[in-house]
């Protein structure tokens, strides 16, 4: 992917403080998300990725800092009000509802009150993306593989017309043919003018699909740049992509 990043930003977090109750468990990070972009967050388990995610999408507060997101401050924003705004969010684990079917999955992420119209135009589209997920659509999602519940958990956050996707570890326990699978189908969305935040464990995947590039480590961001550059870097090479020389 170029690695020349667009003037336009969709997304800018500056400073930003995230806390569990009394507990401060992200420290001043600082980023932005620019339209057409993918743009990966990387790190080992427990660096605050997740949490990170959560905050942009408002089911944790933020202690301090500023979230700008299409122009709008969402700083103190919930949730449903910022999928309004067209960010969606694919949490980590999926979290479908098991007893459900694929598609009453699916249309649970078109509940906003503007999407209900389009409900079905948006379910086609869906299911011309994952057509397994068509073959499937009145098995109930807790009997689905792993793939297809991720591919499930993607296409409920589509149903939200996003112009911003976030997808925290989309190939956490996947096998390795589904894990290519699952980031084929992120570069494909990609194609289609979605911009996307991804955070992964998994950084060689990331790094080939992004633009750019943040590290995060002990809550804090400690390296950024274009991803091409970033897999030349001897600590992303040692610590994330298993180089030993």
């Amino acid at each position: 992917m170029a690695n020349v990043r667009s003037p336009d930003p969709l997304l800018e977090v500056g400073s930003l403080d995230i806390a569990y109750g009394p507990i401060q468990v992200v420290w001043d990070i600082t980023l932005s998300v620019r339209r057409g972009e993918v743009v990966a967050l990387i790190g080992p388990n427990g660096a605050g990725k997740t949490t990170t995610l959560k905050a942009l999408a408002g089911i944790l507060p933020a202690r301090k800092g500023k979230i700008t997101f299409d122009g709008h401050d969402i700083t103190s924003e919930r949730p449903y009000q910022r999928v309004r705004h067209h960010l969606s969010l694919v949490p980590e684990g999926r979290l479908l509802w098991p007893r459900m079917t694929v598609e009453e999955n699916l249309l649970m992420g078109a509940f906003s009150r503007n999407l209900r119209p389009k409900a079905h135009q948006n379910l086609e589209r869906i299911y011309g993306l994952f057509p397994r997920l068509k073959e499937r659509h009145k098995q109930l999602a807790g009997t689905l593989s792993g793939g297809e519940q991720q591919m499930c958990a993607i296409g409920r956050g589509l149903m939200a017309e996003p112009i911003l996707l976030m997808l925290d570890e989309p190939s956490l326990g996947l096998a390795p043919i589904m894990v290519d699978q699952v980031f084929e189908l992120i570069a494909r969305i990609a194609g289609e003018g979605v911009t996307i935040l991804l955070a992964a464990q998994n950084a060689s995947y990331a790094l080939q699909i992004s633009n750019h590039t943040y590290v995060m480590e002990w809550g804090k961001l400690m390296l950024e740049g274009p991803s091409e550059t970033l897999r030349e870097s001897d600590h992303v090479r040692r610590a994330y992509l298993g180089a030993t020389d």
